[in-house]
């Protein structure tokens, strides 16, 4: 545990993308075996979920520490972070244990049939024998927020150097549903062990947006040009007559979508196709529309899922790549050949309407294509996905043969209402906001976003609040209604939770329209026909 804390102390010290690499290098050749594991699952996203109440070791910090609780709220707003807050008012302790970071792991695992008393001393205890920085660390792991400015990317450069393997298959080997508790870390990154081979995706192949004008990509029939979907990225894979259903966040998703287990009876073995799952409306003659992404969200997180939910929100999946073809990977074959052999392979399963093509537009000029484009909202689409004709999967985000072609947002202006503090290095300023539009003389809530301004703008957005707030009701101010922003969204739809009853879709602040007076903001009525149009 001590040279996992030194670890990420010596990251958060450096932003230089070298030293952290030679860090990592470094700790992956000279600590154990079973923390290697363990170091691994919390850098690539595999925590633990969380094991205590986060209320409780607020007020057994509070309680070790003799202050109010008002006193240790204070703090929380000024620092941003829990297990930090809690980490800078205990009494500070002195480094003694010895405990690997598996060993902290497997006696967290040993608490939870504890009651509350026995798990407070444990908690106590252990506090007492770390230092302030091993505190932070240790609240990290336990409450299930282990984050750190390291990305996937760069630990596996790390790990390619330090075991002289290639980044593209490192990353295929770390994807799918290992567990640090059962895995060996050996067996995971030399792949000695194969028994979760049949499960295990591929990395998927992402694209950049595209900047660019359309002429500079070369030739339009050097490209496949398809709707761009919003849903869920996944990978369908069907090995040893089992179906395992991946998301891009590489989460196994199988059980979320049972109307589409079917394919296992009906695919080849040693097949993998690439899609996106989305909600969709069937009608009568076989057709078919994409509905809102909320939609499908009703679909996540549940443990069971119910006919009334497969009713509510049907699922299917659009096909638009396969990454393997009679086990084998076919990655390497080009665009227009993985599309053919998809087309092959469509037709075992074309009768079922549940899953689809992805249809390619057809054009001749890039003029054509800016004319389509415009009309993607009217085909519930967010865009375009052009890919070369020549293009391998690659692995990760690659710039230069897969692009994505959004259209541009759609757009309200707002008058800002309430704010909070944000958290990391914005955790002393009011930089959460929540943002109103007029219906009827009254302004009603009906988004909150965090993104799109500057540093100093949100420096200058601070002191406006400090300086107009109108009441305050824990973390959240009332602010004097004065500010007026445009905000941009990807979607829309009726929503019961804001009290305008509409919901948009990654809300994001556009600009700050400094021209525009509160009287000048948008209405729920504009709203609403935004909601008709798009919705």
């Amino acid at each position: 545990m001590k040279d996992f804390t030194e670890l990420i102390l010596s990251l958060d010290r450096t932003n230089k993308t070298n030293e952290k690499l030679i860090l990592l290098k470094n700790y992956f050749l000279l600590t154990t075996e079973e923390d290697k594991i363990w170091a691994l699952a919390l850098f690539t996203g595999r925590r633990p979920s969380r094991t205590f109440k986060t209320s409780s070791l607020q007020q057994w910090a509070m309680e070790l520490a003799s202050i109010p609780e008002w006193l240790f709220q204070e703090a929380y707003q000024s620092v941003g972070d829990l297990s930090e807050t809690i980490s800078l008012i205990l009494p500070s302790g002195v480094s003694t244990s010895s405990k690997t970071l598996r060993e902290w792991f497997l006696w967290l695992k040993s608490l939870k049939n504890m009651d509350e008393e026995d798990i407070k001393r444990h908690i106590l205890e252990a506090w007492s024998g770390m230092s302030q920085f091993e505190i932070f660390v240790f609240n990290k792991l336990m409450m299930g927020s282990f984050r750190i400015g390291v990305s996937q990317t760069l630990v596996i450069r790390a790990l390619a150097e330090a075991y002289q393997l290639p980044p593209a298959l490192l990353t295929h080997r770390i994807m799918g549903a290992w567990d640090p508790y059962r895995s060996n870390f050996q067996e995971l990154i030399f792949n000695t062990n194969s028994c979760e081979e049949d499960s295990r995706p591929y990395p998927f192949y992402l694209a950049y947006s595209l900047e660019d004008a359309l002429p500079e990509l070369g030739l339009p029939e050097e490209w496949l040009v398809e709707w761009k979907w919003d849903g869920i990225r996944s990978q369908i894979i069907v090995r040893n007559n089992e179906i395992y259903i991946w998301s891009r966040g590489e989460e196994l998703i199988t059980d979320k979508f049972p109307e589409l287990q079917f394919l296992k009876h009906i695919l080849p073995n040693g097949t993998v196709l690439d899609g996106e799952i989305i909600a969709i409306e069937n009608s009568e003659n076989n057709n078919w529309k994409p509905l809102p992404f909320n939609t499908l969200q009703t679909r996540i997180g549940r443990k069971n899922i119910s006919k009334k939910t497969l009713s509510i929100a049907p699922a299917g999946i659009v096909l638009y790549d396969i990454l393997e073809y009679q086990s084998k990977d076919i990655r390497q074959e080009g665009q227009a050949q993985r599309r053919r052999l998809l087309e092959e392979l469509y037709t075992l399963v074309s009768h079922v309407p549940a899953v689809r093509l992805s249809p390619l537009i057809s054009f001749r000029k890039w003029e054509d294509l800016a004319e389509l484009h415009a009309q993607s909202r009217l085909n519930f689409a967010e865009g375009f996905m052009l890919k070369h004709r020549l293009s391998v999967y690659q692995v990760g985000r690659k710039k230069g043969y897969w692009w994505k072609w959004k259209v541009a947002p759609l757009s309200i202006d707002a008058v800002l209402i309430y704010a909070q503090k944000g958290h990391g290095r914005r955790a002393d300023l009011y930089s959460d906001y929540t943002f109103a539009i007029w219906d009827h003389g009254k302004l009603v809530s009906f988004a909150k976003a965090y993104s799109g301004l500057t540093d100093l703008e949100i420096k200058e957005v601070d002191k406006f609040i400090k300086q107009n707030t109108l009441e305050k009701f824990g973390p959240v101010r009332t602010v004097t209604p004065f500010l007026v922003f445009e905000l941009g969204f990807e979607g829309i739809q009726v929503s019961k939770r804001h009290k305008s009853g509409i919901a948009v879709r990654f809300p994001r602040i556009l600009r700050w329209r400094k021209d525009k007076k509160i009287e000048e903001a948008d209405s729920l009525e504009n709203l609403k026909k935004l909601l008709e149009l798009y919705g």
